[in-house]
């Protein structure tokens, strides 16, 4: 890997034993991405259990994948093109395991959707595309696998194609690439195959280096919530992780939900030479202020032009993933960014289907399925719609300690309070009295106190 090229992390999903694991294999062994001896082992490994030489295995580690030919964790490895560097997510597409798939493919800034050739567009195939659309993900790449089944025809190659363009359409997606493979023999995985001379477009891998890495959350609204304040010397330091945007010193920030201000002082790094003035999206990074506010893990700090939202109240488009079926008034934990609060579902306006994606009149939010949902907190958050900042748009769900779903943020007909928050009456002013508060308290035989009523 070069720390000068791009690196773009690429998820890889389909609906379970459509070949995605081959796929990957096959990847990083025509990039000349795979460890020496990585090949002879996965052979001898074949020999010994007497079966023919698996692509997948090279990817499938856990022994429970290998017995039952399915992937179960989302497995992270890296290789290398010509053109750029990337980080190939493969995601289970086993149902059991839809948690394991949103948990990679919520770090991709693209995707590969595998379908087989003979089977089809399947149902598990139409979710995965769906949770790509929830997730932001847009530079999407569809591989046809399995070409060799159907004797690499072309009719039906057009078929699963049209099929598949279709359906991306109806919920927002325009795929960039619709790609005839055969896995297992290399065919269009790194270079042209001469078994389809029908197909006049890129290979997988020149396809994926067409794809532009996600560099526009630098130029995103700046948002740095809070993880942690530690105390150096006669410094408090602010830590966190910038999700997008960029800060710098002498910046002004604005610290949300508490709307306190203070100007950036110094930006402390771990291990890193100087003292750096500015810093970017992704970066974990102190800063130390020049004013002493009271700040807690949460909270979210911004530039005061392009604030976040602030609000108790929200839309929210939720995968939901619990045994027991979400209702109306349930109660879960939020998981936003430095942030966990609870939340309650005050209203399931729908059920989507996300094979047919009809909207259903809302009830009981069921496993697996996708609800629109109103969902309100028990303190004000600062967050952001996730069409307009998607690190600051995305949250999970947890119930006893597990994650049960996740989501994505809107505001539609609901509105940011942060006015009404920092809003100060202007009749309300300072005076003077001829007695302090210890002669009065005296005189009166107990302390002053004042009962705020807001409505």
């Amino acid at each position: 890997m070069s720390e000068s090229r791009d690196s773009l992390p690429v998820v890889i999903v389909g609906h379970v034993d459509h070949g995605k694991s081959t796929l990957i294999g096959r990847l990083l062994n025509d990039t000349k991405s795979l460890p020496d001896g990585k090949v002879d082992a996965v052979k001898a490994m074949c020999e010994r259990r007497g079966m023919p030489f698996e692509w997948a295995f090279v990817m499938d580690a856990f022994q429970a994948e290998r017995d039952q030919g399915i992937t179960i964790d989302a497995t992270q490895i890296r290789f290398s093109t010509t053109q750029r560097d990337y980080l190939i997510i493969d995601a289970p597409g086993h149902r059991e395991f839809i948690k394991n798939m949103i948990t990679g493919a919520a770090s991709a800034d693209a995707a590969v959707l595998v379908i087989d050739a003979a089977e089809g567009v399947q149902r598990e195939t139409r979710r995965h595309a769906f949770l790509l659309h929830l997730l932001g993900i847009r530079q999407v790449c569809v591989v046809v696998n399995k070409m060799d089944a159907i004797e690499f025809d072309q009719s039906r190659f057009d078929t699963v194609q049209t099929e598949i363009i279709a359906y991306l359409a109806s919920i927002g997606v325009e795929p960039s690439f619709v790609i005839p493979v055969c896995a297992r023999d290399g065919d269009n995985v790194s270079s042209a195959s001469d078994r389809v001379t029908w197909y006049e477009g890129p290979s997988l891998t020149g396809a994926l280096d067409s794809f532009a890495p996600s560099a526009s959350s630098h130029l995103q609204p700046l948002r740095f919530p809070v993880q942690d304040i530690y105390k150096f010397d006669d410094r408090r330091i602010v830590a966190g992780r910038i999700e997008s945007g960029t800060l710098s010193v002498g910046d002004k920030l604005l610290f949300s939900p508490s709307n306190k201000a203070a100007r950036v002082v110094s930006i402390e790094t771990w291990s890193a030479p100087g003292e750096p003035t500015i810093a970017t999206a992704g970066s974990s990074v102190g800063i130390t202020l020049d004013d002493d506010l009271f700040i807690e893990r949460g909270d979210m700090a911004s530039h005061e032009v392009d604030a976040p939202l602030e609000t108790d109240v929200f839309r929210a488009r939720i995968f939901w993933l619990g045994d027991e079926e979400l209702a109306l008034g349930a109660t879960c934990r939020m998981k936003f960014t430095t942030l966990d609060v609870p939340v309650t579902v005050q209203e399931v306006s729908s059920i989507v289907d996300t094979e047919t994606l009809e909207h259903s009149a809302g009830g009981g939010v069921g496993r697996h399925q996708v609800a629109e949902v109103v969902l309100r907190a028990r303190r004000v958050l600062a967050l952001d719609e996730a069409t307009e900042v998607p690190r600051t748009g995305r949250f999970a769900l947890v119930q006893n300690y597990r994650i049960v779903g996740g989501g994505t943020i809107s505001m539609g007909g609901y509105a940011d309070q942060r006015r009404n928050i920092t809003r100060r009456a202007t009749n309300v002013v300072r005076v003077e009295h001829r007695i302090d508060a210890t002669e009065r308290a005296a005189r009166a035989g107990h302390r002053g106190g004042v009962i705020w009523l807001t409505g």
